[in-house]
């Protein structure tokens, strides 16, 4: 049984469902972007890829409020948000248009003197992919897999998450209005084993995914065993670290802002507050109110804090995380009671290093915040955490500020900013929080062969 659904979380109501693919079907998906890869992706100019990709951006824009809708009603994202969404999608797909002659360019390599010749290094597609998405970000997560290495002539099959199949069809159905060939972007709603046979199939070359550490864990495990390419994005337990600050009602508003994000369900929103001991009452106090008065509302509504959690069970899921603090030691501030998918914003603090909220990550609205006496400790907490996807740092000191991002295990160190992504900039993480980048000029060289053309 199909297990694809639109199950609004605002309502509960279950508003679609869609069949899953046959294992018959599923082969003809492997062999049509294998034979388009054979085709149009080898034999394409870089600029009919970008001017599909430009297309698709495009028609992004031009769909924004019908796309914008889709995801509302699929993990009830608030309809600005989703908004904003849309938009970011567009400007990725643009971005690898406008960016893909230089991109792809030969990279000349010097020769050693007294050699003869020339070499370069070339930029060919690997082939078939498949990605792997999460619900969090429908359009967003896509964008920032699909654009590069359609530009690049890979082909793409796409299992999104099983909340997410209307915003996956609208999306199949752009690369087809954009002009991409049968096979190029390719929808499917498959089961975990059939993803496990496309990753395993010899047509298919790499695996991108975006989800959680089972998932990635699973994925990894399966492309190893058939010595596949794989780019994990994965979860995220992101330190904000406050060390000085000349405007502590501005330092609150952005810290408010990156716990807030997508509802709270952003793997690199920032979740654990680490603050220096002199800033630490003051901060607390100011931030505590300023989140318990941000709630949840009706994410059609502009004036709504922030949405639902994405389902019903992960309402629950984060409800029972928070109880497990309290039970452990922490200290929680609630705004409320959970309402269905409607989750209260939580505060905690007072966190032991032995409990299961020091290391976990809290995906809603919910902030742990951390006491330090220096910098070093602030290091210690911040990087005392099995995931190292983003993270933020706030100084008045320029000098600390290299310093302390430096020594930060993690991919990604904003310092005085948040909110802050954009198509240029590489997203990616270490340790439990993945492998591999997508984004920028290093999104396009994950699924490629760097070839060496030697000339003698």
């Amino acid at each position: 049984m199909s297990r694809y659904a639109v199950t609004n979380p605002a309502t509960g109501e279950t508003l679609s469902t869609y069949p899953q693919i046959s294992d018959a079907d599923l082969q003809q998906v492997i062999a049509s972007a294998e034979s388009a890869y054979r085709t149009w992706g080898r034999t394409s100019s870089i600029e009919e890829r970008a001017a599909v990709v430009r297309k698709v951006g495009d028609l992004h824009s031009e769909r924004r409020e019908e796309l914008a809708a889709i995801i509302v009603r699929e993990m009830g994202k608030p309809i600005g948000d989703a908004l904003g969404e849309v938009d970011f999608a567009a400007d990725i797909y643009r971005y690898y248009a406008d960016n893909a002659r230089e991109f792809l360019a030969d990279e000349k390599i010097e020769l050693a003197e007294g050699s003869e010749g020339t070499a370069v290094m070339r930029t060919n597609p690997l082939g078939v992919l498949v990605g792997v998405m999460p619900w969090n970000f429908p359009y967003y997560q896509v964008a920032r897999f699909a654009g590069p290495n359609i530009v690049v002539g890979n082909t793409i099959i796409l299992k999104h998450a099983s909340q997410c199949p209307e915003s996956a069809a609208a999306i199949e159905q752009m690369f087809r209005d954009a002009g991409a060939p049968d096979g190029a972007y390719t929808n499917v709603y498959a089961s975990s084993e059939q993803v496990a046979t496309i990753i395993a199939d010899p047509r298919v070359q790499g695996v991108s995914l975006t989800g959680s550490e089972g998932a990635g864990s699973a994925v990894a495990e399966v492309a190893g065993r058939h010595l596949k390419k794989v780019v994990l994005e994965l979860g995220g337990s992101d330190p904000f670290i406050l060390l000085s600050t000349d405007d502590m009602d501005a330092t609150v508003e952005s810290a408010v802002a990156a716990r807030l994000d997508n509802s709270g369900q952003s793997c690199n929103a920032a979740k654990r507050f680490i603050v220096i001991d002199g800033l630490y009452d003051e901060f607390r106090e100011k931030f505590t109110a300023k989140m318990l008065g941000v709630t949840p509302g009706d994410p059609l509504s502009e004036d709504s804090g922030y949405g639902p959690l994405s389902s019903l069970g992960a309402a629950e899921g984060l409800d029972e995380q928070v109880k497990r603090a309290a039970a452990q030691g922490a200290t929680v501030t609630r705004s409320g009671e959970r309402d269905g998918a409607f989750f209260p914003t939580a505060v905690l603090s007072d966190i032991s290093p032995k409990a299961d909220a020091f290391r976990e990550e809290f995906f809603g609205p919910v902030a742990s915040i951390y006491r330090v006496s220096s910098e070093d400790e602030a290091i210690e907490v911040a990087n005392g955490t099995p995931f190292g996807l983003g993270s933020y740092l706030f100084t008045t000191d320029p000098e600390q500020a290299k310093r302390v991002a430096d020594r930060i295990d993690a991919g990604m160190v904003y310092v005085n900013v948040v909110l802050a992504d954009s198509p240029e900039l590489p997203f990616g993480g270490v340790k439990r929080s993945g492998m591999g980048r997508e984004l920028g000029r290093f999104g396009a060289g994950e699924f490629v062969n760097k070839k060496l053309i030697r000339i003698g």
